[in-house]
């Protein structure tokens, strides 16, 4: 699969994703650490990515403004890491590209929803 993660996503998550054999992009790595939600949302879609965020705020974008393509957001504290990255590895196993291209998830210790967008 692949993903845009966004700035606040912690490295080990990238590692993860890489060692799992996903092609991952990061925004610093795009030089877009600054950029805006929006700006983020709109190049993981040209990109056909799905986003990854740690930032609860891209629900409201996908949602009430109607923008972007697929996002996972993680709800993780450096406590609970190996445990969001086994429902990561769970979501990223029984969901094709194609669906999570166009859900929202998110993704917590032992849990995760997702919900499709319209």
């Amino acid at each position: 699969m692949k993903f845009l993660l966004d700035q606040d996503v912690y490295a080990i998550t990238e590692q993860f994703l890489r060692e799992q054999g996903h092609h991952v992009v990061t925004a610093s790595q795009l030089g877009l650490a600054r950029a805006k939600d929006l700006e983020l949302l709109k190049l993981a879609d040209e990109q056909e990515r799905i986003f990854v965020s740690r930032d609860r705020d891209f629900g409201n974008l996908v949602f009430v403004q109607n923008l972007g393509s697929g996002v996972i957001f993680l709800r993780v504290l450096p406590t609970e890491i190996n445990e969001v990255h086994a429902q990561l590895q769970k979501v990223i196993e029984t969901y094709s590209e194609e669906e999570l291209a166009k859900s929202f998830v998110v993704v917590e210790k032992n849990r995760h929803r997702i919900r499709r967008i319209e």
